[in-house]
């Protein structure tokens, strides 16, 4: 068996484990962060349990740091009071990134994570099955229920050769982006095997691991393996290490490999992570801001690499540079090294310990400006302005374009030998007084949940009828991302656990007209192209549109964290039929959605769509499994797990 097969079959609680079949696995552990954890919180709450019942449940406050108002503080002493009330570790904000801290922290290799966040599968980069996906999800997880799926499709990512000095695994991670395009790892996990990984450092498999999402994998994993326990060491946690890895002859359903040797320096143009393009062809394009951080890019490695790189250097006036160490634990080598005084005296300016710009949370970008960022996803608007564009890169190619004002290749700022030999340390400053813990099970019934007034139930759907008619209230093209449907920034995710005021920011930035169309049709339908809903985990994009009336999706294709929330949230994902698309309807136009009954066919995933004014019809398949159809009859996972407890 190959590793993932191998940890599916220890954890398999239903079904079998055959590709494309829906599978239920254990959860050993779960993961939140503010920003999504917040309805995961609100859901488990309502199931009237006194504790979770995973090995170990960890909610991280590392996204919604700017208190512009009482919002995002009443939510962080909510999180922390429900900590210590359930049994769950928090990690307070500061403390920093989820991921970084989770691998250096809590990850085991050959166990199982949930997390409402798509960027929780980094953690296979210590052989750990981690997955991301919606919060009402994890709060089921985290109830000890099981997690259901379709057993993905295993494909092997060999790996050999060593890479050029100065590249590095960002880099790589583009190369992987580029060449399956941001849905070409849709239904997948991505298995890394091969004679390079002998010298790829955890840190740098969890760059790799992360940006496996910009694929749209189901997740990524490595083995766990010699530098699996060095990395546990310098954690001093040498006792967690479990080596694993796939048996000698293991099947792929697909091989794909890559020569480190002949990677680049890479960079994925605006607006999607898959536009990638050697750094040399697009060399002297001018930059306005960089920002070096993030859960891809902010490991010891990377930011003392590009501290050397800024060193004895001053950034031009025009651009802004923003640093980001990702975690108090690098912070604080960053400090007792003289990192962070190279940063500073090049003219950088010092961010807190989280999320930040990744998530459009402060540091917008100049209209019309240009921004290089070492984070993981650069969609049309994320940065906090509509009118950017940002580039992603590798820590080294960032520092490079923040010393010249320009992209360019970093050999022309220094030679590249000097960044041969950084590495990872051998001992990590380790110091988990900011990771709070819980109440003993003595004094948990003592704890009193601190809710704030912004903190409102989560509404839950009603049962769905079996014909549809809504008017289209929408229409878009391919790859929309869950940021263009529920947008991310500080005054945005301040709303995130209020859902009648967060559903007023739906497509705001791209349709403003939206909120008051939707309310006007009172019951819609959204129509769209390929991979639908791509990027975050973000389940707001699926619960603001239903809150609003939005009854079905019809796409081309779905991504498929978004296509569960839609399910999860009584919205039916359709499919268009081979050869019809968005363009068979128009905005306004009233369309009526049957069940299609044929004889000898026991489905009922087909529907005829009928316009109203034309009479013209078309197709389109829900292919609901039999678990999914309950739950969207139900009216949503909320009110289907409700019934149980």
């Amino acid at each position: 068996m190959n590793l993932t097969e191998k940890i599916i079959s220890s954890h398999l609680i239903r079904g079998e484990a055959k590709e494309g079949n829906e599978i239920a696995l254990g959860i050993d552990q779960t993961l939140t962060q503010d920003a999504l954890g917040m309805l995961a919180y609100i859901a488990f709450e309502s199931f009237g349990i006194p504790q979770v019942r995973t090995q170990c449940s960890v909610s991280y406050l590392d996204h919604n740091m700017v208190y512009l108002d009482h919002r995002n503080p009443d939510d962080h002493a909510y999180l922390i009071s429900m900590g210590k009330k359930y049994g769950i570790r928090v990690s307070r904000p500061g403390n920093g990134i989820c991921h970084l801290v989770h691998c250096g922290r809590f990850a085991l290799p050959g166990r199982t994570l949930l997390g409402t966040d798509s960027h929780t599968p980094t953690s296979g980069a210590l052989g750990m099955l981690a997955l991301g996906a919606g919060g009402i999800d994890v709060a089921a997880a985290m109830a000890g229920e099981p997690f259901y799926l379709k057993m993905p499709r295993v494909v092997n990512v060999r790996l050999t050769g060593s890479f050029k000095p100065g590249v590095g695994a960002k880099d790589l991670a583009l190369a992987i982006a580029g060449r399956f395009t941001v849905k070409g790892g849709t239904g997948c996990v991505l298995e890394y095997t091969g004679p390079a990984l002998g010298h790829l450092t955890v840190p740098q498999r969890m760059t790799l691991a992360n940006m496996g999402a910009e694929t749209g994998a189901t997740s990524s994993i490595f083995p766990s393996d010699e530098q699996t326990r060095i990395y546990l060491k310098a954690q001093g946690r040498e006792a967690d290490f479990l080596p694993l890895a796939a048996d000698p002859g293991a099947e792929y359903g697909q091989v794909v490999e890559f020569d480190l040797g002949e990677v680049d320096f890479m960079a994925a143009k605006p607006s999607q992570p898959d536009r990638v393009t050697p750094i040399r062809e697009l060399r002297g394009i001018p930059v306005n801001q960089v920002y070096i951080g993030s859960c891809t890019n902010s490991s010891y490695s990377d930011l003392k690499t590009a501290a050397r790189i800024l060193r004895g250097r001053m950034v031009p006036d025009h651009v802004s540079l923003v640093v980001s160490p990702g975690s108090r634990q690098n912070y604080q080598m960053m400090m007792e090294e003289g990192i962070l005084s190279d940063f500073v005296l090049a003219g950088a300016r010092i961010l807190e310990c989280g999320c930040g710009p990744c998530v459009g949370m402060g540091q917008a970008v100049q209209s019309g400006g240009v921004s290089v960022r070492t984070s993981n996803r650069n969609f049309k608007g994320r940065c906090g302005t509509t009118a950017a564009s940002v580039y992603l890169a590798g820590p080294a190619v960032a520092a490079a374009a923040a010393v010249t004002g320009f992209l360019c290749p970093p050999g022309e700022v220094i030679s590249l030998e000097e960044l041969a030999g950084i590495g990872e340390p051998e001992a990590y400053f380790v110091d988990d007084a900011m990771i709070a813990l819980p109440a003993g099970p003595e004094a948990r019934d003592q704890v009193e949940v601190v809710r704030g007034p912004s903190i409102r139930p989560i509404p839950l759907g009603t049962p769905q009828p079996g014909e549809i008619r809504a008017r289209v209230v929408k229409k878009l093209g391919d790859n929309v991302s869950t940021d263009e449907i529920a947008p991310t920034g500080p005054e945005y995710g301040a709303l995130r656990s209020n859902v009648p005021e967060a559903a007023k920011t739906a497509f705001i930035r791209s349709d403003p007209g939206f909120y008051g169309r939707a309310l006007e049709y009172g019951s819609s339908v959204i129509l769209a192209g390929e991979n639908y809903g791509q990027g975050s985990s973000r389940e707001h994009a699926a619960l603001l549109p239903a809150y609003l009336g939005v009854r079905a999706v019809i796409a081309r294709s779905f991504a498929r964290i978004h296509r569960t929330n839609l399910i999860n949230f009584g919205v039916l994902p359709l499919v268009f039929a081979e050869g019809s698309g968005p363009e068979l309807a128009e905005e306004g136009q009233e369309l009526v959605i049957q069940k299609k009954i044929c004889a000898g066919e026991t489905s009922d995933s087909w529907y005829t769509i009928t316009a109203g004014a034309t009479g013209k019809t078309f197709e389109a398949v829900a292919s609901l499994t039999e678990r999914e159809r309950e739950i969207y009859a139900a009216g949503g996972l909320l009110s289907f797990i409700k019934g149980k407890y």
